[in-house]
């Protein structure tokens, strides 16, 4: 430590984190402590948008031995000049670094491992998530020490707010001279009484302060905490006891993870047939892809991608399946320790709906469901019924579960019949494509990427993916060799995911000799005409 200036820490705090809270906290603990502070404030937008930054100064030396004499501070931090960086998120720690706050030969960086997804990020129709390994891994070369850890789950555990488990790591990283029960009596506010007779809110952030002084106090432990987050790859998640003994003896270990999930997540939709069925879909592609790579040179990777996507497809969203999740016992209780609501609080929950037709017509059989459709198409606006529904009262979670429980319709649907017909031509293409080229059969699995969303966008994608399949798996091509098609099935996918209005996936498919999509008939909304307007024609 360096006893002729003072020790330098920049706060990176979302909306609502409680980083002001934070500074005050440090400035109070440092001066009951003995010691000369100072601390200001850059004020951001407000959630994701920005970030408030806050900067604190501590001079390491106690009043008492400066005789008389008070260091002089800044307002602001420098650039290359910090002691210290704490983030409560990952992506905003590396803008930060971005921004020359840290050096790696000075600077010691607490982040949280949790991601706030920004605007950009949640605009795109693919994954649009910033990489969190090579965010951890700017983190790891621009700093002389880091520790990493997941300050959201540490604070929704102690049911405290994140400011605290900000205000332990600190105290457990040893950057200021302070004792650790000096920042647990401004914790306090002062009260010496026993943790359990403290009020909630000071309990709580004591627990939460405790995890997060634990958590970097213990430096070899947190050294290979970061290691694992930066080793760790999807292939490497443990295999669920979940898994039935059965169906994890015929697929490789490779396959496992998410096999486990997509089981779990199919069986939890509709029932062991259903997830029987799913598992029979993905054995067709094992099978198909052993007969392309007998020695599983490419890790089984066609199997793992329709593992997921595959399951994804198959628990699709319907009115039934929106029900059962709202009514769930573990959303409620999510629901109230989001508002932090205590044992006598009373949360009052309104969920708002609106089914159309197509909604309904969905669990109606076939015949009945053209009607259905067929009827709405014909009025001059499209039918809904908007509902508020107060799942917190009898009448309204009654509602929601004599919804869920409609879960045997399903499968009489004509929505039903339609996409697992859907899902076949997909599984089909992928099962000839595989073994006809393992790398036309693996980019034409990834294509399980454009199901996603609801309404339109789920629609949408759906014509997406068909129509990829039949003019560029199948359908004759300038170069109809296997590789060509997969590069052209690669670019129309990216092309997709990258441009939600279609346009960069028409040009992609016109650019590989396949036609572009042809255009959605919509039907036409009758409007009622003002007074001497002309006749509307088709």
């Amino acid at each position: 430590m360096n006893r002729t200036r003072p020790i330098t820490l920049l706060i990176c705090a979302l909306g609502g984190e409680g980083g002001g809270v934070l500074t005050e906290w440090l400035v109070d603990t440092a001066r009951r402590a003995g010691y000369a502070a100072q601390s200001t404030s850059i004020p951001g937008v407000a959630q994701r948008t920005g970030a408030t930054t806050y900067y604190v100064e501590v001079f390491p030396v106690p009043l008492a031995e400066l005789q008389g004499r008070r260091p002089v501070f800044s307002l602001s931090p420098v650039p290359g000049a910090l002691d210290a960086l704490i983030s409560s998120e990952l992506l905003e720690t590396a803008r930060q670094i971005g921004n020359g706050m840290s050096t790696a030969a000075r600077t010691l960086v607490i982040s949280s491992s949790s991601r706030t997804l920004t605007t950009a990020e949640r605009m795109q129709p693919g994954d649009g998530r910033a990489d969190a390994e090579r965010l951890l891994d700017v983190v790891k070369a621009f700093s002389r020490e880091h520790h990493v850890f997941d300050m959201g789950a540490a604070a929704r555990e102690a049911g405290t707010i994140v400011s605290a488990v900000m205000l332990g790591a600190i105290a457990g990283s040893g950057l200021f001279p302070f004792p650790r029960d000096a920042y647990e009596r401004v914790v306090r506010g002062g009260d010496t009484r026993a943790p359990e007779k403290l009020d909630k809110m000071a309990a709580a952030s004591l627990r939460g302060f405790a995890k997060a002084f634990d958590t970097v106090a213990m430096p070899r432990a947190q050294a290979a905490m970061v290691t694992s987050l930066l080793a760790t790859t999807a292939s490497d998640a443990p295999v669920s006891r979940a898994l039935p003994a059965d169906v994890a003896r015929i697929f490789p270990p490779p396959v496992h993870d998410l096999l486990t999930l997509g089981h779990a997540r199919v069986l939890d939709y509709q029932d062991a047939n259903y997830a029987a069925l799913y598992v029979d879909r993905l054995r067709q592609v094992l099978d198909a892809e052993r007969t392309a790579d007998p020695a599983g040179a490419n890790g089984f990777a066609v199997t793992r991608e329709m593992a997921r996507w595959l399951a994804l497809w198959m628990a699709f969203d319907d009115i039934v399946r929106v029900a059962e999740l709202k009514s769930r016992a573990s959303r409620a209780r999510r629901v109230r320790d989001e508002v932090k609501a205590g044992d006598d609080d009373i949360v009052k929950v309104y969920d708002h709906f609106k089914p159309g037709a197509p909604e309904f017509a969905a669990l109606l059989p076939a015949s009945l469901a053209q009607r259905v459709t067929a009827w709405d198409r014909r009025r001059k606006t499209p039918w809904a019924l908007p509902l508020k529904v107060g799942s917190h009262s009898v009448f309204g979670m009654v509602s929601l579960r004599v919804l869920a429980s409609l879960r045997w319709l399903r499968q009489r649907g004509s929505r039903f019949a339609e996409e697992q017909a859907l899902i076949g031509r997909w599984l089909d293409a992928v099962v000839k494509g595989t073994r006809s080229d393992w790398c036309l059969g693996h980019e034409i699995a990834l294509c399980g990427r454009l199901i996603k969303g609801y309404g339109s966008t789920n629609e949408r994608g759906k014509r997406n993916l068909l129509h990829v399949i039949d003019h560029l798996a199948t359908a004759p091509l300038p170069d109809g060799s296997p590789a060509a098609r997969a590069n052209a099935i690669a670019a129309a996918r990216e092309a997709a995911l990258a441009d939600d209005a279609g346009t960069a996936l028409d040009a992609a498919l016109l650019r590989h000799g396949a036609p572009a999509r042809p255009v959605p008939v919509q039907p036409i909304r009758w409007m009622k005409r003002p007074p001497g307007a002309a006749t509307p024609t088709r």
